[in-house]
C-alpha cells in the first residue's frame, strides 16, 4: 500500500486556511469521499464538529462537496467525536464525518471519517479517497444533488446513550466533581450526563467562543482542574479534550490520573465483575508500571504503535475489548466503537461505586515508573529520525539506563513534532537523559 498523501493517523489535519484545511480542498475532499462512498452504496452521511470558529466554514465546504457527489447530509452541529461514531450507527448512515483537530489549538482543524459501524475508515477506502481527490471534480445532475438537513435532537440521543453505559443499580448521589469540557464539543453534554446520574457538577471551560478550545483547559492542561478540585473539596475531576475522545482525571488530592491508571482501574473492575474479555492493549508510550500491575492481576498486556487506530487494530487481532493510550484515549469495545471520554469516565465511576473506594484508593494498585516526554518541533527539510547522530544519542542513553528503563523516539502523526520519551528510576535523571536526545534532534533541524 502506498504512502498516504493527505490522511494521517487521525484523518486529515492542518492549519486552517492552508491546504489541506482550506475551503477549496475540503470541498474537494467531501466530493471525493462522496464519490468513493457512493460506489460502496452510500446514500447519506452525518457531519458533526467541535467548537472551533473554522468549523462553520469547513462544514459548509464539506456539505457542498458531498451534495455535488449526490450524497445526502445530516448536520449535527457541535458534537463529540464518539457521539458522531455512535449516531452514525443509530441513524443507519453510511458514514460519519467529524470536523475537529481534537486537542490542538483553535487555529488547527481536521476532518475525521467513520464507517457505518462507527469505526474509522479502512486504509483502502482512505487511499481510494486520496486517489479521487486528484481527479477533476464534477457534479451530478441537479435532480440528484444531495440534500442537507439539521438533526436537532443529536445531543439528547447521545446523553441517553452515555447514561445507558452506567449500571442501573448505581447512582452518583453524594459525589462532587469538577468537569472540564475544554471549551469543546462536550460542553452541552458531559455536565448533563453526570448531573442526571446524581452527581454535583462544578463546570469548567464550558463556554466555547470559537477560539478558546483547549486553551489552558481540558485533558492536555490539567493545572486548573487540579486547583478547582482542591478549592471545592471535590471528590474528583474529569477533564475531556476538545472533541471528547480523551479523558484525564484528578483525584481528591488534586493529583492527575492518566490513561494508564484509568485503564488499569477499568480492567480490574471488569475482571471483578466477570466482564473482562481477554487482556489490555497499550502502546509504546504506556508506562511499564501498567504492564507490571496487570501482570499481578494475571491480565495479559500487549503494546501497539502510538495512535488509537493501532490500539483498535490490536484489539481486533486479539479479540479483546480494552485498550488505551496514556494520553487518555480509552477504548472499551463492550460499550463503544471508538475512544469515548465520557463513557470511560463512567466506567471509572462504576468502579468507584462497585468498590466503595475513592479514586485515590483505586489508583494505588499501580505504581508508575517516572516517565518524561519532551516534544521537539521541527520545521526543516531534514528528518531527525533519519539522523545517525540522533540514533547514536538514543543508543548512549539506553546503555546508561542499563535495562532499568526505556527510550522511545517517534514522530507525531498529527503535528510536526518529534516525541522523545524516557522512562526510568528517577525523574531528574531521566529528564537529563531525554534532554540530551532532544538537543541532538534540534541540531538536525
Amino acid at each position: 500500500m502506498s504512502e498516504r498523501k493527505y490522511f494521517g493517523t487521525d484523518g486529515v489535519r492542518g492549519l486552517v486556511g492552508k491546504a489541506p484545511i482550506s475551503p477549496e480542498f475540503v470541498m474537494k475532499l467531501g466530493w471525493a469521499a462522496g464519490k468513493v462512498l457512493a460506489a460502496h452504496g452510500t446514500k447519506k452521511v452525518l457531519i458533526g464538529k467541535d467548537t472551533r470558529i473554522s468549523g462553520y466554514m469547513l462544514e459548509s465546504a464539506l456539505e457542498a462537496g458531498f451534495s455535488a457527489a449526490g450524497i445526502d447530509i445530516g448536520l449535527m452541529g457541535p458534537m463529540p467525536t464518539p457521539a458522531v461514531a455512535y449516531l452514525t450507527k443509530t441513524f443507519r448512515a453510511e458514514a460519519g464525518i467529524v470536523i475537529s483537530a481534537s486537542h490542538n489549538p483553535f487555529y488547527d482543524n481536521g476532518i475525521k471519517f467513520f464507517s457505518t459501524t462507527g469505526e474509522k475508515l479502512p486504509d483502502d477506502v482512505e487511499h481510494a479517497i486520496e486517489a479521487m481527490i486528484d481527479e477533476d471534480m464534477d457534479c451530478v445532475h441537479s435532480a440528484k444533488l444531495g440534500k442537507a438537513m439539521r438533526i436537532d435532537d443529536a445531543a439528547g440521543r447521545y446523553i441517553e446513550f452515555c447514561k445507558s453505559n452506567f449500571p442501573s443499580e448505581f447512582n452518583l448521589n453524594g459525589l462532587k466533581m469538577v468537569v472540564d469540557c475544554a471549551n469543546g464539543a462536550t460542553y452541552h453534554i458531559a455536565p448533563s450526563v453526570f448531573r442526571e446520574l446524581g452527581a454535583e457538577v462544578i463546570e469548567f471551560a464550558c463556554e466555547p467562543n470559537g477560539v478558546n478550545i483547549n486553551d489552558d483547559c481540558g485533558a492536555t492542561s490539567m493545572k486548573n482542574i487540579s486547583r478547582l478540585v482542591l478549592e471545592n473539596q471535590a471528590d474528583l475531576g474529569i477533564a475531556l479534550d476538545g472533541d471528547g475522545d480523551r479523558l484525564m482525571m484528578v483525584d481528591q488530592n488534586g493529583d492527575v490520573v492518566d490513561g494508564d491508571e484509568i485503564i488499569y482501574i477499568i480492567a480490574k473492575n471488569a475482571q471483578k465483575r466477570g466482564q473482562l474479555k481477554g487482556g489490555v492493549v497499550g502502546t509504546l508510550m504506556s508506562n511499564m508500571g501498567l504492564e507490571l500491575a496487570l501482570k499481578e492481576l494475571n491480565i495479559d498486556f500487549t503494546r501497539a504503535k502510538v495512535g488509537d487506530r493501532y490500539v483498535m487494530e490490536q484489539l481486533k487481532e486479539h479479540n479483546w475489548e480494552l485498550g488505551a493510550e496514556n494520553s487518555g484515549h480509552i477504548i472499551n469495545l463492550n460499550c463503544t466503537s471508538t475512544g469515548d471520554g465520557i463513557v470511560a469516565a463512567l466506567n471509572v465511576l462504576e468502579a468507584i461505586c462497585e468498590s466503595g473506594k475513592s479514586l485515590t484508593q483505586l489508583r494505588k494498585g499501580i505504581q508508575m515508573l517516572p516517565q518524561i516526554l519532551v516534544n521537539v518541533r521541527f520545521t526543516g527539510s531534514n528528518d531527525p529520525l533519519q539522523s545517525d547522530a540522533v540514533w547514536q544519542s538514543v543508543k548512549d542513553v539506553e546503555q546508561e539506563l542499563d535495562g532499568k528503563g526505556r527510550v522511545l523516539l517517534r514522530k507525531s502523526g498529527t503535528e510536526p513534532l518529534i516525541r522523545v520519551m524516557v522512562e526510568g528510576p528517577e525523574l531528574n535523571y531521566i529528564t537529563d537523559l531525554a534532554n540530551k536526545i532532544a538537543d541532538q534532534v534540534k541540531l538536525v533541524d
